[in-house]
């Protein structure tokens, strides 16, 4: 039987991906996004699109009710690091808040079934750089430990209300499955490049004394196309009966320091400025790469793509999306 699905703000870069990807596998979706940076071209033609906030307890349950939804994928949430360090209050508000705001919804309208959109983040400096799910989590900063509560809570509402539930940890993700669902983030590493590349300008290193090979940040990239892979592979889980609640990582299990990252865009792009180094910014720890045995042992889920076919990606979809 085919199941539906609501994203929380599926009208995003990571939500455009895992829409088409939930489609492709037989499944009806729905997008709730209160579009303050949603785009309504990220919402596939045929989908229904409920512009509400998250904060809205009432709409988000109208919503579930109306589309007679299965099960919940939450992405919604505000994910800058070095802003949430700023904002810390917005982003417990916007984070914590509107992820309970979900689970009331959920409650309140009986749908049992969620994948929550968790990150690397959560990890913070950890002693060995490959991290395990099993691991003790240090954020170090308000928007990793707004993602770790969440996971707590859900993990909660798990054990007292029947709810199934993942939460993947996202790592650093890269590319487009086509030109038109580019990233337009400003916060991400290949998008912030080609911008200053394409503009005449030197892209920026936070910070070269790090306690790594070259002294910058080491981070694992993973395609947009794996990540929503990964997010299918979650919900066929849930949709098949999975009860519970688990943790799992979503990466390639190959660390990339930002230098690294920069010389695959200088080869992809023919623009080879050199990188001019700033300061460090706050939150960032110097490395974090995923172990990704977990998810293929439990979802028969691996990433394909490496870090070239993720910037050419990126950079055949850069004239389509610039950076806003």
């Amino acid at each position: 039987m085919l199941t539906t699905w609501l994203l929380t703000g599926g009208a995003g870069y990571i939500g455009a991906h895992i829409s088409e990807a939930l489609l492709a596998s037989g499944r009806s979706v729905v997008v709730l996004d209160d579009m303050s940076t949603g785009i309504r071209t990220n919402v596939p033609e045929g989908v229904a699109l409920v512009e509400a906030n998250l904060l809205d307890t009432a709409a988000v349950r109208n919503a579930l009710i109306d589309h007679e939804v299965s099960g919940v994928v939450h992405l919604a949430a505000k994910k800058a690091v070095g802003e949430s360090v700023q904002r810390p209050l917005w982003y417990y508000a916007q984070n914590l808040t509107g992820t309970q705001s979900v689970l009331t919804a959920m409650g309140e309208a009986g749908v049992k079934r969620m994948v929550f959109s968790s990150s690397a983040s959560t990890y913070g400096t950890q002693p060995s750089e490959m991290v395990s799910e099993d691991v003790v989590a240090r954020p170090e900063s308000p928007y990793g430990e707004t993602k770790l509560v969440s996971e707590w809570i859900i993990r909660h509402v798990c054990n007292a209300d029947g709810l199934a539930a993942i939460a993947l940890r996202y790592f650093n993700v890269v590319g487009a499955a086509r030109p038109p669902l580019g990233d337009r983030g400003v916060f991400n590493l290949v998008p912030l490049a080609l911008r200053a590349l394409t503009g005449g300008r030197a892209p920026q290193i936070y910070g070269d004394d790090y306690p790594t090979r070259d002294g910058t940040c080491i981070r694992d990239y993973i395609h947009a196309i794996d990540l929503a892979g990964a997010h299918v592979a979650a919900v066929k889980a849930l949709d098949t009966g999975r009860m519970g609640f688990d943790v799992m990582n979503v990466g390639r299990g190959q660390g990339v320091t930002v230098r690294e990252v920069l010389a695959s865009v200088g080869a992809v792009t023919g623009i080879t400025t050199a990188a001019v180094v700033v300061g460090r910014r706050p939150g960032d720890p110097a490395a974090v790469v995923a172990s990704a045995d977990k998810i293929s042992r439990e979802l028969d889920w691996r990433a394909v793509h490496d870090l070239t076919s993720m910037v050419t990606s990126a950079w055949e979809a850069w004239s389509h999306v610039p950076v806003l």
